[in-house]
């Protein structure tokens, strides 16, 4: 029977993951076709949560992670490459992030380079590996504390 209050979509280890983690720690919430594993290989913890989209899975994850109010950004998004960004390519999904991280707390969002997000995917606490398949759907949250 899952715990009162907690998501059910959380699971055990993600829960283990988020109660570790120390203010300023970040961690990173990976679409379907992020290198996790290679990225953790000497690095971050890595978790599965495949099949789970990253929309249901922040929104649970905000009910019990506090963002980072102590610096500009705790959110930040991987930037569209620029030939993505020569066509115009759309990313729907950056909305209903925004949407969901207004609903727990207004919040500031930033835009990271895809080599330079790989670079700080390298320093987070963990990288929880979703089923999420929409594009530029990856997504780092710097961990505040509770007031």
């Amino acid at each position: 029977m899952p715990l009162k209050i907690i998501p059910n979509i959380i699971s055990p280890e993600l829960l283990f993951i988020l109660a570790s983690m120390g203010h300023g720690d970040e961690i990173v919430l990976a679409d379907a076709h992020f290198p996790s594993s290679s990225i953790c290989r000497e690095g971050p913890k890595e978790v599965r949560a495949d099949g789970i989209k990253i929309p249901q899975l922040l929104d649970a994850i905000l009910t019990l992670l506090p963002l980072d109010q102590y610096v500009t950004t705790p959110v930040s998004l991987m930037d569209l490459v620029p030939s993505d960004k020569a066509k115009g390519l759309k990313t729907p999904v950056w909305d209903e992030y925004k949407t969901i991280i207004d609903k727990h707390e207004q919040q500031k969002v930033e835009l990271v380079e895809r080599f330079a997000f790989y670079e700080r995917a390298k320093k987070a606490f963990a990288v929880v590996h979703t089923g999420e398949t929409a594009q530029y759907g990856n997504i780092i949250l710097k961990k505040g504390v509770a007031l």
